[in-house]
């Protein structure tokens, strides 16, 4: 009973957040839709020329980079030291979006490469406490719980901070590529970084509330398994 209680308890507080934090995915990918904005930011060079100049801007030039058009998520992987371009050529959110995996590269590297390794560590635990509590060859379950909450609290905290700073800074760094670029007219500029504004207004708590989402989400599971 204790497990479908706690079980109750955050399916509660995952819905009471999502009305806070008004997290609706399919708005957010309609607010980065502008044909406007796509058409000024298409004067814009290609995606691996603009993360080049992006590391320069940051005096970070040793990072490795590519282009994979097979998928829609860009990222920067620690533990190569390599950013990987999406397939985000005809949309204005590339000149952010390039900025934004640009900052994760120039990052503390200690807390970038704890990321990537407690991430896998958290993950292998959860894979492993479910399939011991499937087979009921589980003990103390109350402690492996009580040690996937507080992974899942450590794990939130360091994601959060990475993006949540990635995040703040990609807009002034991609405002300050584009004046110094002298592509676009001053009033050009300042609609695009406007567009970036009405994307992060709703993106940074959309992002916060999705890494608790993914946390809960694997206690909620632990926790139907250890019900059944």
């Amino acid at each position: 009973m204790e497990y479908l209680a706690l079980a109750i308890i955050i399916l509660i507080i995952v819905i009471i957040l999502k009305f806070i934090f008004g997290y609706q995915l399919k708005e957010l990918k309609e607010i980065g839709k502008d044909e406007e904005l796509d058409k000024l930011a298409n004067k814009y060079p290609e995606n691996i020329e603009m993360c080049k100049t992006y590391l320069e801007m940051l005096d970070n030039k040793n990072v490795e980079i590519e282009e994979n058009k097979e998928t829609k998520t860009s990222l920067y992987i620690a533990i190569t030291n390599k950013i990987s371009i999406a397939n985000v050529r005809n949309t204005y959110t590339r000149i952010q979006t390039i900025a934004h995996e640009c900052l994760h590269s120039v990052q503390d590297r200690k807390l970038l490469l704890f990321n990537f390794w407690f991430s896998n560590f958290y993950l292998i635990y959860f894979f492993i406490i479910c399939i011991l509590e499937i087979f009921n060859i589980l003990p103390y379950k109350n402690i492996f719980l009580s040690i996937l909450i507080i992974l899942s609290f450590v794990y939130y905290m360091v994601r959060a901070f990475l993006e949540n700073d990635a995040m703040i800074k990609a807009k002034f760094l991609a405002k300050q590529y584009m004046e110094d670029i002298k592509i676009s007219t001053k009033e050009e500029i300042e609609k695009i970084v406007s567009g970036f504004e009405k994307i992060n207004n709703k993106g940074i708590k959309c992002i916060n509330y999705n890494l608790f989402l993914g946390c809960m989400i694997k206690i909620l599971i632990f926790l139907i398994v250890c019900i059944f």
